[in-house]
């Protein structure tokens, strides 16, 4: 039980939003600055508020009007924009994030688009048992995968084209997992998941799922690869203008996606 109802409060103690202030769709990238980068492909937006790591925004895409919200890092925060999400009304949720490689041949630049996560993190834990499955939700996994299909197309046409081999895109979907301790991955939690099929991971995606599961929400995430654990190329700087050029290319390509299938949800 939560020592208060976040569904009756007036104004949302860290998002800062009331009910009627938000869409009924919301991509929730970790990084608020990524907001920034998501908006400025849509056709128009506005900032409805912005406190410690949530920034929200309000726009409108292809005629699609929807929210994007940070998370900041990890699920305690993800679990936060979730709860307070659902009490103003949102009612399906996208993650667009960045994620580490788990399996040799995942490059930096590819794109991972989940349809479990792992809970090897605490935050689900004081929701439910740890055997409870992080899924998304059908509609919203199918729709990312259908942009993302629709969206590879017509790189690879590009690349066809005589434009640099850099611009194709590789997706891959499948699960992922979801760790709350960035410094105590060691090389044994790696082979672990690299043995189960995981094929990367991050810190938001499971708590989103849960969450979002148990509420009767919509979820999906889709992450661009910025590290490979196994073959060990780390993740760097945290801005995006650090990655590799391929990287940085499919940033942007994983928000495009996201904001398609959004449009079609």
């Amino acid at each position: 039980m939560l020592p208060f109802d976040v569904a009756a409060m007036a104004k949302q103690p860290h998002l800062l939003v009331e009910p009627g202030d938000l869409t009924d769709i919301a991509l929730v990238p970790g990084d608020p600055g990524r907001v920034d980068r998501i908006a400025g492909l849509c056709d128009d937006h506005e900032v409805v508020s912005q406190n410690r790591e949530y920034k929200v925004v309000n726009a409108t895409y292809e005629g699609r009007e929807l929210t994007i919200c940070s998370t900041g890092i990890g699920s305690p925060s993800t679990a936060i924009a979730v709860e307070e999400l659902e009490a103003v009304g949102v009612e399906t949720l996208i993650r667009v994030g960045t994620t580490g490689a788990l399996q040799h041949g995942i490059e930096i630049g590819d794109m991972v688009v989940a349809n479990g996560a792992a809970k090897d993190e605490g935050t689900t834990k004081r929701y439910e048992d740890v055997e409870i499955p992080a899924v998304p939700d059908y509609d919203v996994l199918s729709s990312l995968v259908d942009a993302a299909e629709a969206n590879e197309e017509r790189a690879a046409g590009t690349a066809a084209d005589g434009a640099s081999g850099e611009a194709a895109s590789r997706v891959h979907v499948g699960p992922i997992a979801t760790d709350d301790a960035f410094y105590a991955e060691t090389d044994e939690y790696v082979r672990d998941w690299e043995a189960a099929g995981l094929l990367a991971v991050e810190m938001e995606a499971a708590a989103l799922f849960s969450l979002c599961r148990r509420k009767g929400l919509r979820s999906g995430a889709i992450c661009t690869v910025d590290g490979n654990l196994v073959e060990g190329t780390q993740k760097g700087e945290t801005d995006d203008s650090e990655l590799p050029e391929k990287a940085k290319n499919n940033v942007e390509r994983a928000i495009e996606i996201s904001l398609t299938a959004a449009a079609s949800l």
